[in-house]
């Protein structure tokens, strides 16, 4: 028989008074039962709440408590210690789990999950003592008490949430098991079986085929109880280590309340990406970069739209069309027609769709003939416009703004006939001319053979711009010469939609300039810190300073926070403004499992480099308890193995670190010195530059 398989119901021993007579000095040595074991300052958190259960009947093995009190005291305890410690073994009969019980740990903003020591299968008096050395040696300056209680010989174990931890979502139950304890689940050593259940029990998702079910329909049940009991009785939904006994018999091992879970998830709501806008603004904008060049481009896309009538008018009205999150743009995809939302089946026979569809495909066999000639009357007036721009140095403030609102208006026009000519189909086809790129690189290989520098390139070959992203105050780089020169392209050889793009860059570059000589200006008459502090202002903001205004006085502040992520190629946004992904799974799972922690970007880290620095991204084979020292500070945690409801997951979500579990060979496919985007919610891991894993 193992020596674990003895404790059939350890409950029923202290029915017979076994684990309720006194064991001394009371304040050093308790019993679950004892009401002052539910104190935690007493007992510490993790013993505290298992007294609490055990009083309100809730399936709690026995447990003897050596108090905050009791451990500052030590080997004066011995002799109290042993006779509890056989009462509770029967005589050395049975192995014990030795655990941490801190009074910091198992709260309601912090688990502190994992950082303390617990010593299982403890077998002997000897061997007790020496684990509750372990125990108490983890505490560094912190209070502990510790907590014994038998082992025992589960067929199943594993970690519940009474609330998604990734999602927010409180009608769903979520299941990682095993088959043992779940001290390997919880320490990230082994990978769980994924279970999602409805707050009854239902089951929803798994990960188990059909035919083998370890979470039958009747162990369902009895965890959804159990997270409804455990609910009601802290407050709150909880974080629980259960197991299953061989005789079926279902034990609380652990509860503490779920540490930061995020407010539920948007459900609905429009469909956001970057697709439709990243070629000309595929970077983080600044403030002012968001007002000079977001606001036209909105205007022109809806403008395009409601030309072409292909967008209901209320949906258009209620749109935001494009928005920024940290300084990246993204498109409404459900406006656009990007997008295809599931319909129900009276909308499928509503008749005003295609009666739109038909109306604005009338427009468009209108708009294709008269657009072609519309672009190019167009560009000719841009060029003349743009050629009639004196040096900027010769302007003064009020003349420079001036033409800062004009590159808007401009930019308002071009970009609203180029949307234009894509949805009609003009100037997009490889029959209708050459890309502006062609012609960039043309120029590039032409002027790098004559020894030109970028600046003297930009100057002479102004359709070089296309091969970069607009910015105030950063000089244009320009790609290296080409092996094999692309030709002869000009601008003048550009297909329309193409020309218009370029005439956009155009207006892109000056309003840029004019900017920057404007934070020039401000920075000689001591109105701004430097030159480059310019980008942060508002455009009315800028506007006010060239007119003498002070500014901002949280000015130096919104520097501080470096550019997000990469967006989501689809998302919602969440009540806080954050990107979700929007996950289409198809019937197979993503490759990584988000632990939760939003979506960060960072060069991995190299372990031969010291400590991590700032920001760097952890990547490892498994969420070993030793990673929690490199946590703070982290961007990113990815791991080949390991559960969500780890306690290295739950550390890494208290610290909005973006962690994914899971991930094949990650260790392999994102090695040190690699930049990497993860995403904590969808569990997306990618290279930067290469698409996402899924």
């Amino acid at each position: 028989m193992s020596r674990h398989s003895r404790v059939i119901d350890p409950r029923l021993r202290v029915a017979d008074g076994g684990l309720s007579r006194p064991v001394g000095d009371r304040s050093s040595l308790l019993w679950l039962v004892d009401d002052a074991a539910a104190e935690p300052a007493v007992a510490g958190a993790k013993a505290a709440a298992l007294a609490a259960a055990t009083r309100l009947g809730l399936p709690v093995l026995p447990g003897l408590v050596l108090t905050v009190e009791g451990a500052r005291r030590g080997a004066q305890l011995h002799r109290a210690m042993r006779a509890s410690w056989s009462t509770l073994t029967d005589d050395g009969r049975v192995a014990l789990a030795v655990r941490s019980s801190s009074t910091v740990e198992d709260g309601a903003r912090s688990s502190m999950a994992g950082v303390f020591t617990s010593v299982l299968d403890v077998e002997g008096w000897p061997a007790l003592l020496d684990a509750v050395d372990v125990v108490l040696d983890s505490a560094g300056q912190h209070p502990m008490a510790v907590l014994m209680q038998p082992m025992l010989d589960p067929v199943l174990g594993g970690v519940l949430f009474g609330v998604d931890p990734i999602t927010g979502r409180r009608d769903r139950l979520l299941v990682e098991s095993i088959p043992a304890g779940p001290a390997e689940l919880v320490a990230g050593l082994r990978s769980g079986t994924r279970h999602v259940l409805s707050v009854r029990g239902r089951l929803l998702e798994s990960d188990e085929g059909r035919r083998h079910r370890s979470l039958t329909w009747r162990r369902r049940h009895r965890l959804a109880s159990l997270a409804r009991s455990t609910g009601q009785a802290f407050g709150g939904p909880q974080d629980i280590e259960w197991a299953f006994d061989g005789s079926g018999r279902l034990w609380l091992l652990q509860s503490r309340p779920v540490t930061a879970a995020p407010a539920p998830m948007p459900i609905s709501g429009p469909v956001f990406g970057p697709g439709p806008v990243a070629e000309t603004l595929p970077e983080a904008l600044s403030p002012l970069e968001e007002d000079l060049w977001v606001e036209p481009m909105r205007a022109a896309i809806e403008d395009a739209l409601k030309v072409v009538g292909a967008t209901r008018a209320r949906a258009l009205a209620e749109s935001p069309i494009l928005i920024t999150v940290d300084g990246r743009v993204a498109a409404d995809l459900d406006v656009m027609g990007v997008h295809e939302r599931s319909r129900p089946l009276l909308a499928k026979l509503d008749p005003r769709p295609p009666a739109r569809r038909l109306g604005a495909a009338w427009r468009v066999g209108r708009l294709r003939g008269a657009l072609g000639p519309l672009a190019t009357d167009l560009v000719i007036r841009i060029d003349g416009d743009l050629s009639e721009v004196p040096a900027l140095a010769a302007l003064n403030d009020d003349q420079l703004m001036v033409v800062l609102r004009g590159c808007q208006r401009s930019l308002h026009s071009v970009q609203g006939h180029e949307v234009l000519c894509g949805m009609v189909g003009i100037g997009v086809g490889v029959d209708d001319g050459h890309s502006a790129t062609a012609a960039a690189l043309g120029a590039v290989a032409k002027a790098r053979a004559r020894g030109l520098s970028d600046a003297e390139i930009v100057a002479a070959e102004p359709v070089v711009l296309a091969l970069s992203a607009p910015a105030v105050g950063r000089s244009v780089v320009l790609p290296p010469a080409t092996a094999d020169s692309i030709g002869v392209v000009t601008a003048a050889d550009l297909a329309p939609r193409e020309a218009l793009r370029l005439r956009a860059r155009w207006l892109h570059e000056l309003s840029a300039r004019i900017a920057a000589e404007l934070g020039q200006r401000l920075h000689d008459r001591d109105a701004l810190p430097s030159p480059e502090m310019v980008r942060w202002l508002r455009l009315d903001e800028l506007e006010a300073a060239v007119a003498g205004a002070a500014r901002p006085g949280d000015l130096a502040g919104r520097t501080a926070k470096p550019p997000g992520p990469p967006l989501p190629t689809e998302f919602r946004l969440a009540a806080d403004g954050t990107a979700v992904a929007v996950v289409r799974r198809k019937g197979r799972r993503l490759e990584g499992r988000g632990a939760g922690g939003g979506r960060a970007m960072g060069r991995v880290y190299d372990p031969a480099e010291g400590p991590p620095s700032p920001g760097m991204v952890i990547v490892v084979q498994s969420l070993e308890p030793a990673l929690a020292g490199l946590l703070p500070g982290a961007a990113a945690l990815v791991a080949e193995t390991g559960s969500v409801l780890s306690h290295l997951a739950i550390l890494a979500r208290e610290l909005n670190v973006a962690t994914v579990v899971g991930v094949p060979d990650a260790v392999k496919r994102f090695p040190p010195g690699s930049t990497v985007v993860v995403d904590g919610t969808s569990g997306e891991v990618s290279r930067v530059g290469e698409e996402v894993a899924s």
